[in-house]
């Protein structure tokens, strides 16, 4: 989506894609966002507006998750979980539980870096979420959790600390400050962000699922309570499911706004963005159209930018993929080359885990789109190794993937592939087809249910066409294949080469020209 400088409306969500969890702050005239990246790397993605509407990805704070030896392999489960951004002190600061290793922390004198390698806050299993507060009228420093019952049989409760206020250590064991399991109907309470406002310490944290939970509001005169709580949004008559989850920012001007996100199924948590104030008669916050989620509304009062977005092509410049790309696991030298022209060359990497893309940690993902799309990419397979493959993906619990693969006899063929959710290993989607000059240009046609149309064209026309030039015109593969989300992540566009087992090394692929090309025409935001 894009926003026209003059038009006087946004429309949501503003981030369509899967930017899960988001966090934002102010600094000055500019608003930075973080994410979850879960087992992704590079990780904790670093987004940057100057409108709250047009956003921009500018980096990443993580390079590589630890402990290093835990993400060798695909975990899109763990890693990092609902990061919490702040800036304090002159410096940025982001706090993140893992669930399996505990409360994180990484910080840097600027958005872009250098960011200090990962402190470990807290140790536990099932710390998640968690959040800090440097409250200036006092010089204490703060930090609220919640947990993940899947690692610790604890669930629906927020805990607080005090913390030292350099960030790197906690200064008691913690006390539960609000429990859900004593407010009647609540359940799943999580994701907690605190703050500091008019006398009052506040936590803003979603419960209820997902799917179909809420946003809830949080008060205290004390950090460790008691709290009174308040439904603050929710989905009431709106088409906007279960919209919580973010963070409270203030504009120069003095507007409040809130951000977080909406699942959407194979598409992942998009971001919405509504306007907040707080109530003059009980003090609560108000976010979008009283308490429900808005669909578009008047931009906030900053001063009018270009029209923005994370960025989704790329001609890969020196071998090197762009800032949208993430390995599923902590990457290994030799995966890609860099080299003076264009084009992602990546080495076939050997693998036992050949017969299933879902175990592979060398696959360069992106997120899908959340609006009907077409995705295109240029594959030349040099690899000379039998077995060897690459090819274009869309990566979840399910997955389908077109591409080339080279044959016992040397021939190289177009090959279309899947695995349902439960299958061990892929199958034929299409028969496969000579390609004498190993060259193909390869599509993903993507509607609005993510439903998937595989296509391919090729130079010496077995594409169907000549209307391409020396390509053969595009020729439709297999069956429509429906996305999947991939655990806690939506589904995935992926490039991916390997190899079977064996000896030596088993040659290259180089990508081209990736394109992603919005299908539907869709007003300004």
């Amino acid at each position: 989506m894009s926003a026209a400088p003059g038009d006087p409306v946004y429309r949501n969500p503003v981030l369509n894609a899967d930017w899960s969890d988001p966090d934002v702050i102010r600094v000055g005239d500019d608003f930075y966002l973080t994410a979850s990246s879960f087992g992704r790397v590079p990780g904790l993605p670093l987004l940057h507006s100057r409108d709250l509407v047009n956003w921009t990805l500018v980096g990443h704070a993580l390079q590589r998750l630890e402990p290093e030896s835990e993400f060798t392999v695909p975990r899109h489960d763990c890693g990092v979980w609902a990061p919490s951004l702040r800036h304090h002190d002159g410096r940025f600061w982001i706090f993140w539980g893992d669930p399996d290793q505990g409360v994180f922390q990484v910080n840097a004198p600027e958005i872009r870096g250098p960011w200090t390698r990962p402190h470990l806050v807290k140790a536990g299993k099932g710390l998640i979420d968690p959040c800090p507060l440097w409250d200036d009228e006092t010089g204490e420093a703060y930090l609220v959790h919640a947990w993940a019952k899947s690692r610790s049989g604890i669930k629906n409760r927020l805990t607080g600390h005090r913390m030292h206020p350099h960030g790197t250590e906690l200064l008691d064991e913690g006390k539960v400050i609000v429990d859900g399991d004593r407010i009647p109907g609540w359940f799943t309470l999580e994701g907690p962000k605190l703050y500091k406002h008019d006398g009052w310490f506040w936590i803003l944290a979603p419960a209820g699922g997902v799917e179909t939970g809420w946003q809830g509001a949080f008060r205290s005169r004390a950090f460790f309570g008691p709290y009174e709580e308040k439904v603050v949004l929710e989905q009431k008559d709106t088409d906007v499911n279960g919209p919580h989850q973010g963070g409270w920012v203030r504009t120069p001007s003095g507007e409040d706004w809130f951000l977080h996100f909406q699942q959407r199924g194979p598409y992942g948590r998009v971001v919405h963005l509504q306007p907040m104030r707080w109530d003059e008669d009980g003090g609560w916050p108000v976010i979008g159209d009283d308490g429900a989620p808005v669909t578009e509304h008047r931009r906030p009062d900053l001063p009018p930018q270009p029209p923005a977005a994370p960025a989704t092509d790329d001609d890969f410049p020196g071998g090197r993929p762009g800032r949208q790309w993430q390995w599923t696991a902590n990457p290994r030298d030799g995966w890609a080359t860099h080299h003076s022209a264009d084009g992602l060359r990546l080495t076939c990497v050997r693998s036992a885990d050949a017969h299933d893309l879902r175990l592979l940690p060398h696959v360069l993902t992106q997120r899908l789109p959340g609006t009907p799309c077409t995705v295109e990419v240029d594959l030349r397979l040099d690899g000379t190794e039998p077995g060897a493959r690459a090819g274009l993906a869309v990566l979840g619990d399910a997955y389908s993937w077109i591409g080339l693969r080279r044959g016992t006899d040397g021939t190289v063929h177009l090959v279309h592939r899947f695995a349902e959710t439960a299958a061990e290993q892929e199958r034929d989607a299409a028969p496969p087809r000579p390609v004498p000059d190993g060259r193909a240009r390869l599509r993903v046609d993507i509607d609005a249910g993510a439903r998937c149309r595989f296509s391919y064209e090729t130079g010496d026309g077995t594409g169907g066409g000549t209307e391409h030039g020396p390509w053969g015109g595009f020729r439709p593969s297999g069956q429509v294949f429906a996305a999947t989300p991939w655990r806690w992540v939506g589904a995935l566009l992926g490039l991916v080469a390997l190899a079977p087992t064996g000896q030596g090394h088993a040659g290259t692929a180089t990508f081209t020209q990736f394109r992603i090309r919005i299908q539907e025409k869709r007003a300004d935001r």
